[in-house]
């Protein structure tokens, strides 16, 4: 059984609350599907590389469609990484998103969609990286779920705590501007693993296509979870 199939088992028993991670008004608010893979012949590597560029046109994006945010990414694809040396290996690069990427003002609150505690945090500064990162625990009708939110604002991680209590709908970050968030336009990186070993503050998350299937068995679809349309004007 894969993560997700395990992960939806659970929930369907949850007694617990799902809250949300962004604001979101399904009546008011609309997403904008975002596709960062080749076939999106609007950007350029030359766009990608620069971030001020590549901000722009996601800015653009969301003020043409009236849009809130623009999502996407879960198991996508992706040849932006080849803007950061970060994602390099000497076999093969990374190239495969594994979490849900929410992109949208920096300053946006974030919050924790389910009870748990501060698992870890950290400042991943380094080009192309998460920049400020929290890793949350959580217990899920007996499943232990870590759930990252990756490129926040460094004041996220001032004053916090490990194994800190945290409520579903509480408030845990805002989100980064691209001097502090991995130069990258301002997004949110949210993952779900139920595995994470030993890491701390950290955890790929972007991973090799050609071991897409035994990634499948730890990372569940962030869907579960985020519950938004996954389209413009869904």
């Amino acid at each position: 059984m894969g993560a997700t199939e395990k992960l939806a088992a659970c929930l369907a028993n949850y007694q617990g609350i799902v809250g949300k991670i962004v604001d979101f008004h399904p009546a008011d608010d609309k997403l904008f599907p975002l596709d960062l893979t080749a076939a999106n012949t609007e950007l350029d590597a030359d766009m990608v590389a620069d971030t001020e560029a590549f901000t722009a046109y996601i800015n653009q994006k969301l003020a043409e469609n009236h849009c809130r945010y623009a999502i996407g990414g879960y198991m996508e694809h992706r040849t932006i990484y080849a803007r950061s040396a970060h994602f390099d290996t000497e076999d093969e690069p990374r190239r495969l998103h594994l979490g849900v990427d929410i992109w949208g003002d920096s300053g946006t609150p974030i919050y924790s969609p389910l009870a748990g505690t501060f698992h870890s945090f950290q400042d991943n500064n380094s080009f192309g990286d998460y920049g400020p990162t929290i890793i949350l625990q959580h217990n899920v009708d007996g499943l232990t779920l870590y759930s990252l939110y990756g490129h926040l604002s460094r004041v996220s991680l001032d004053g916090l705590a490990i194994g800190q209590q945290i409520e579903a709908g509480q408030q845990i970050a805002t989100l980064g501007n691209a001097t502090e968030n991995g130069h990258w336009p301002p997004h949110l990186h949210f993952q779900l693993m139920l595995d994470i070993g030993d890491a701390k503050g950290d955890y790929p998350g972007v991973g090799k296509y050609s071991e897409k299937a035994a990634l499948m068995l730890n990372i569940p679809d962030p869907q579960l979870i985020l519950e938004l349309p996954a389209a413009l004007n869904t």
